[in-house]
């Protein structure tokens, strides 16, 4: 008997904010002009890619009290360049990452809405957690929520936005110019909640979108982030690049679903990946060798000490042996530019004991740790690679992020993609007309809960 292979979902990152992007290679261009962005999503939907994503930063970042410069910085607002780049595609979806946290339910559900009707039914939500101080400092509420908290928000908020956004009925205006009727009966509900966090009430002012409401998509992977997920999310962007790995993140939050009446294809989980290509393998490990060189370059490698040591070590050599002593749990500098790892006298003795049994530097050590290239190889091998993940379960396809921008995903579209053709795991053209719901193969959305519509 033969079966239909799984398809291949495919989205495509926009690089920067991180050291995977290398903004001082010749190929890199501006992270501000619109002429990047727009290169970027029609080599995505050249490829056709089910959709583009855009993360987001609410603070510049910071490494002992400076401005952390040796990754890009300085992205423009995601809605904006979202809404500018519906008018130069056609079919590929545009997500962006905006905060839970410092962010209200009424005002980004407008904003949503809005860009799924300029879009044509294209838009997604990144939903996340703001974790700390130092970005809460710029908003008024100021502080940060515990973990939990983050969640508790989140999750309300969310359900806020589903009752605004279906708070007007499909067919609520009729604009009948011989009567002079704009609006149906009854055409717009009235809400009310009144929750923990949140507390709302009135009417909404944008019309249901094509989709209903947009794309829900999430990235954490906590106890609390999976079931968030399984609440509420409609694809993972996922960290779990590693064949084992992955399947063991694909079969626990998949395995979550059911106890919610959730189907398995109601949820996608597309990791993010890196390639590197090579006519031949050897050429392939090369370019990954190179890549990860300039990823990582000598204060990179430091700063990324500095995180796990949480101590000034400008003085050390990065390419020397990593420093003798354990952190101090006490200490750090790295506030502002990412989290001190919460076991870092464990993590230093493995990073040592792995340098001195292999003989690595410290910049050596740090681009093994941080294993940047996820696929290495041939066109060919690669799409074989990427469907096996695929066919086993071990995720429903993949965000490719590239490592310049925005010409970064046009040798993956050139290359890979017809190899993923050929395979006949990917699709060759799109639906006319399709949402990114329909794209992604999601399920239509369901009924928000009428105990969720009139809280309080």
């Amino acid at each position: 008997m033969t079966t239909t292979p799984r398809q291949v979902h495919l989205a495509a990152h926009f690089p920067g904010v991180n050291n995977t992007t290398v903004w001082n290679d010749p190929l890199q261009r501006s992270q501000i002009d619109f002429a990047a962005f727009e290169h970027f999503a029609r080599t995505a939907e050249r490829g056709r890619f089910d959709y583009l994503f855009l993360a987001e930063g609410l603070r510049l970042r910071e490494h002992k009290g400076r401005i952390h410069e040796l990754d890009v910085v300085g992205r423009p607002n995601t809605l904006a360049v979202l809404a500018a780049l519906a008018a130069v595609t056609h079919h590929i979806g545009l997500v962006g990452t905006l905060s839970a946290t410092f962010n209200e339910p009424y005002e980004l559900a407008r904003q949503l809405a809005t860009l799924d009707h300029l879009s044509n039914g294209r838009a997604g939500w990144n939903v996340v957690t703001s974790s700390d101080a130092f970005h809460g400092a710029n908003f008024r509420r100021g502080g940060y929520l515990d973990h939990g908290d983050r969640y508790s928000r989140a999750s309300e908020f969310v359900s806020v936005a589903k009752v605004l956004w279906d708070s007007w009925s499909p067919d609520a205006v009729v604009a009948d110019r011989a009567s002079g009727r704009f609006l149906a009966d009854d055409a717009i509900e009235p809400f009310a909640h009144h929750g923990p966090q949140f507390d709302v009430a009135g009417r909404f002012n944008v019309p249901r979108s094509p989709q209903r409401y947009p794309v829900i998509v999430q990235a954490g992977d906590s106890a609390d982030g999976r079931d968030f997920a399984a609440d509420h999310a409609e694809v993972i962007f996922s960290r779990h690049s590693v064949f084992e790995e992955a399947q063991q993140f694909y079969r626990d939050v998949k395995g979550r679903l059911a106890g919610r009446g959730r189907t398995e294809d109601s949820l996608k989980i597309l990791p993010a990946v890196t390639f590197a290509l090579g006519d031949t393998e050897a050429a392939a490990a090369e370019r990954a060798r190179e890549d990860a060189l300039a990823q990582v370059g000598p204060k990179t490698a430091i700063t990324v000490l500095e995180q796990v040591w949480g101590v000034d070590l400008s003085d050390r050599d990065p390419d020397g042996p990593l420093p003798e002593f354990d952190p101090d749990p006490e200490a750090s500098i790295t506030k502002g530019w990412a989290p001190r790892y919460p076991n870092a006298v464990q993590v230093a003795r493995a990073w040592r004991a792995r340098s001195e049994a292999e003989g690595l530097s410290i910049r050596e050590l740090v681009i093994a740790v941080t294993g940047r290239q996820s696929f290495v190889g041939t066109p060919a091998s690669v799409a074989r690679e990427l469907d096996r993940y695929v066919q086993e379960r071990a995720t429903d396809g993949f965000v490719i992020v590239g490592t310049t921008s925005p010409h970064g995903l046009d040798e993956f579209v050139e290359r890979v993609i017809p190899e993923l053709q050929e395979r006949g795991v990917y699709r060759t053209e799109y639906e006319e007309g399709a949402t990114l719901r329909r794209t992604l193969g999601l399920p239509e959305p369901t009924e928000v809960a009428e105990e969720v519509r009139r809280v309080g």
